[in-house]
């Protein structure tokens, strides 16, 4: 709590500072603040072979804290915006520290709609629409983490250092970034991984089409679902490229094979209300990565395990999530009108995801169901209760075929203040 508290004293003497005399007219800055945070009780049917503290498991039941967000943002003075993040992800029987990061820090200065700047440590990126998401208004139970194509690789859950420009223009939004990511230490042992070189500037982009209501971008953190609360149709178009981002080896050796990553992508996002005040939210996304020669990484989410596995997949709940190749993402909800449970008025709003991937490196179509049902106090994500499923392919460690899936269940509450 010391390191959040500097934290806030640099936030609040830059507020007062920039803010003297800087605008002729009076303008009294506020600074906003809230807290939302996701508890996971969860049963987990792990791939074979896991470990947990070197014993054997087939299955595992656990508690934990999945994401803990603190956003504290401040419209200095008309032009100037701050915005920032405390938090972390995977809190749980793992850890007995329980420590918060300044996940993001920056200032915005707004020219005009059209054109605004920005510099910091944030999640201003580009590529697609889930690539940083808004984690209190999901959906689903947790996001299409393959987005995060190098999530904890070479960037800080998602974030990085760099500069980028965005705005609206009529009906159009857009962000351009340029990051530096972090410098990447462990080295590719014949397999493509990310390069032991000096990082390379990784430039995005992130061009939508608005055909209804828009959207605001005045956070990168772009929303799951609204619900009957608005109505939107969105159109998008990105890519992302790092040079010299990927190698087989240590980058330093001249034996050693250099690839660029190269992604694009192209999406849509509908959120429709009825008159009945129900809603759907739906999305289709194509994406198509080229991170080198059969790339591919197994990822589990807020994995219980420390080690193990037999099968391709590795330990605990992975599976072949992010990889060379291209990839089909669907999710569709639907949510009911209001009704009481308990004596209070809750929306549930049932909703599925899939994911599918023809990733370079398997012999077989990579394809992971997730079905969430939600449960939210007043049509709100400030107190929402989810209770969701994932099933997971199984690939063989030998023949890099499918050979079965394997399933893991969540009860969530999420729990935000003001």
């Amino acid at each position: 709590m010391k390191s959040i508290q500097k934290w806030l004293l640099v936030i609040i003497l830059f507020s007062s500072t920039i803010s003297k005399g800087q605008e002729k007219e009076e303008f009294k800055p506020v600074i906003k603040w809230n807290m939302t945070s996701q508890i996971w009780f969860r049963y987990s049917d792990l791939n074979e072979g896991s470990l947990i503290d070197n014993e054997f498991s087939s299955s595992f039941m656990d508690i934990s804290i999945r994401r803990l967000r603190i956003p504290i943002s401040s419209q200095i003075t008309p032009k100037i915006f701050v915005y920032s993040i405390f938090g972390g992800n995977n809190y749980n029987f793992k850890n007995k520290t329980f420590q918060l990061e300044v996940l993001d820090l920056y200032v915005e200065y707004t020219f005009d709609k059209a054109f605004e700047v920005g510099l910091g440590k944030s999640g201003w990126q580009g590529l697609n629409r889930w690539n940083i998401r808004s984690a209190k208004t999901l959906m689903g139970l947790d996001s299409p983490l393959f987005t995060l194509n190098s999530v904890e690789k070479n960037d800080d859950l998602g974030r990085l250092f760099g500069a980028w420009i965005k705005g609206q223009y009529g009906r159009l939004d857009y962000r351009l970034a340029f990051n530096r990511p972090f410098i990447t230490t462990a080295i590719p042992q014949g397999k493509v991984g990310f390069a032991n070189n000096k990082p390379r500037v990784k430039t995005s982009t992130y061009v939508k089409y608005q055909f209804f209501e828009h959207e605001s971008n005045k956070s990168a953190y772009q929303t799951g679902t609204y619900g009957n609360t608005k109505k939107v149709f969105n159109i998008g178009l990105g890519y992302q490229y790092q040079e010299n981002a990927m190698s087989d080896g240590d980058a330093m050796l001249a034996s050693t094979n250099l690839y660029d990553m190269k992604h694009w992508a192209i999406d849509s996002f509908l959120n429709l209300p009825f008159s009945n005040e129900t809603a759907i939210t739906a999305y289709l996304g194509y994406y198509d990565y080229d991170f080198g020669k059969d790339y591919i990484r197994n990822v589990g989410a807020n994995n219980p395990t420390t080690g193990g596995g037999t099968d391709f997949n590795g330990a605990g709940v992975a599976f072949p999530m992010i990889g060379s190749g291209t990839t089909w993402y669907m999710q569709f909800g639907y949510a009911l009108k209001a009704s009481k449970i308990m004596g209070q008025n809750f929306v549930i709003q049932p909703n599925i995801a899939i994911q599918t991937s023809n990733w370079d490196a398997l012999n077989d179509q990579m394809t992971v169901y997730d079905f969430t049902v939600n449960f939210l106090l007043d049509g709100k994500h400030n107190t929402k209760f989810s209770l969701g499923y994932q099933h997971r392919p199984i690939f063989d460690a030998t023949t890099i075929q499918q050979k079965g899936y394997k399933g893991m269940a969540v009860l969530q509450y999420q729990i935000s203040l003001k």
